[in-house]
């Protein structure tokens, strides 16, 4: 093995604290204009290492920058927590060390515009202050949105998004998801979309067809063989018995002798006769009951499926104008929080009039958070069509990374989907196991509603979130199923409509519905 060189051996040596530094540091470090090199290098190193622990040393104890720099440092980086910001965030915290050696390097360049040692100084901490006081209070707005700053998100070139974090369309965005905490009840709806795995808790609307083992008594069949005495079968040996037609050849020889003609009968009469011994077996069948298992099909409560994919359904016609507008925003906030926190993919349908739908798929980062802001800062108008959104969910199930996924419907319900979509719907439902939630942002629930939505959850104080306290006028949101339930584009009540064409030929012809029999029972003339 050739031995290193020595030649550079002791100037590389002071420069070894800076295989410990982001690359980005190093200019800064080397030619830096307050204190020694070799200092200022392990500092920095040092500072680096207290950073990404989430703490910061004591400032009496750093050996660079000079005591009064690092008493005012260390007060300023206590002050604005930069510790608890820099933990575990390498980035975040190269870009502090960065603006460190960035601040501290003006405070030649001030005093040579005449300011006092004191007074440049103190300029070059309150510039440092004002930037990470807005930086941490931005990143405070991130972490409150959407729990965490996105990946993508550079510290190093944080001017780039500070645009977009002060504009209009943010402001809404921070709005909005403050309102969701009125709105908890969202958040429980919008995890149990989606059929991804099994939820931890049994549901007891949700049941499965399962085999249930019942116990009962059955009659038996037993079959068993009995043996049956001296019946012709099988020659088993030689016995005692007084069968004269198994007895011995010997035992019939002393019938032939006079006196011993009389010991024959005696013996015969005591049954003690030789004889061969058979017999025979018969099977003989009982019936008898018994206990048995019977297994039948039954339901039980089973885990309901959740966290899947959700396509979300967000009504931005103008009838959702106000209060319901506030509400639809923070649906899609919400939809996106969730996503993101349980890795999950969404995709957002907003949809007005014909013609008038937008897609996107949003997740958290910076073109997501850009759509996101584009979006909620935008006022709603238009008309409303939901069979082109309807049409666009169908054709996104076909897609496998979409396929356990469910819909959320956000929406006044102002709307009437054809019999053609809401048959693609139900058969989307019954081959797939698609799921239709619907967040009613209304008073009361539509027939357009009813129709596509296996459930849905009112929000009555949609009025409350637009600036006007005002409660709902209505006692209930289910006056439609109440009261007008022949309204329902049900299979009872498809069976018993016909079509306008139908109609007119019917009464063309003379024929009407027979009227329903009086109370006595006759039939009407």
């Amino acid at each position: 093995m050739r031995p290193k060189p020595l030649l550079f051996a002791a100037e590389e040596r002071r420069l070894a604290d800076l295989d410990e530094l982001a690359r980005s540091a190093w200019l800064g470090g080397l030619t830096h204009s307050q204190g020694g090199l070799e200092l200022r290098l392990a500092m920095l190193k040092d500072l680096r290492r207290e950073l990404m622990i989430g703490a910061a040393s004591i400032p009496q104890t750093w050996q660079w920058p000079p005591a009064p720099i690092a008493d005012a440092l260390g007060n300023a980086i206590a002050e604005l927590k930069l510790a608890s910001y820099c933990r575990d965030q390498q980035e975040l915290t190269d870009t502090v060390l960065m603006s460190i050696l960035f601040h501290l390097d003006f405070i030649v360049d001030f005093i040579d515009r005449g300011a006092s040692e004191a007074e440049a100084l103190r300029m070059a901490i309150e510039a440092f202050v004002t930037d990470w006081q807005a930086h941490c209070s931005e990143i405070d707005e991130l972490v409150e949105v959407f729990g965490m700053v996105p990946d993508d998100m550079k510290h190093q070139q944080w001017d780039q998004l500070r645009g977009l974090l002060h504009s209009s369309g943010w402001q809404e965005v921070l709005r909005i998801r403050r309102l969701l905490a009125n709105l908890r009840e969202l958040s429980k709806i919008i995890r149990e979309l989606g059929r991804s795995r099994p939820a931890e808790q049994i549901a007891e609307n949700s049941q499965a067809l399962v085999e249930v083992i019942d116990q009962a008594i059955a009659q038996r069949f037993e079959a068993r063989s009995v043996r049956v005495p001296d019946m012709p079968g099988e020659t088993r040996g030689i016995h005692r018995a007084d069968r004269i037609a198994r007895m011995l050849p010997a035992e019939s020889m002393l019938l032939g002798h006079p006196r011993l003609r009389l010991v024959w009968h005696a013996r015969r009469a005591e049954r003690t006769l030789l004889c061969y011994e058979d017999d025979d077996r018969l099977t003989e069948i009982r019936l008898h009951s018994a206990p048995v298992q019977q297994p039948r099909p039954g339901l039980r409560p089973a885990r309901r499926l959740e966290l899947g994919p959700i396509l979300v359904c967000v009504d931005t016609s103008g009838s959702m104008q106000g209060g319901a507008e506030a509400v639809a925003k923070a649906v899609v906030l919400e939809a996106m929080r969730t996503a993101h926190a349980q890795q999950r993919s969404c995709h957002v349908f907003a949809f007005g009039g014909p013609e008038e739908l937008l897609e996107m798929e949003l997740s958290v980062d910076r073109a997501g958070i850009t759509d996101l802001t584009r979006f909620l800062g935008q006022a709603f108008r238009g008309g409303t069509d939901i069979c082109g959104p309807l049409e666009r969910v169908i054709a996104k199930l076909e897609d496998q990374r979409w396929q356990l996924a469910d819909l959320l419907i956000a929406t006044d319900g102002e709307f009437g989907a054809t019999r053609d979509i809401v048959a693609r719907l139900d058969a989307a439902k019954r081959e797939l196991g698609l799921r239709v939630q619907g967040v009613l942002i209304a008073d009361r629930e539509t027939v357009g509603l009813l129709e596509i939505a296996d459930s849905i959850y009112p929000v009555r104080d949609w009025r409350r979130y637009g600036g006007s306290n005002v409660d709902s006028p209505i006692h209930s949101h289910r006056l439609t199923a109440l009261y007008f339930p022949g309204a329902l584009r049900s299979a009872a009540n498809q069976q018993a409509t016909v079509s306008g064409e139908a109609a007119s030929a019917a009464l063309r012809h003379g024929q009407h519905r027979p009227e329903p029999p009086s109370d006595n029972g006759e039939q009407p003339k």
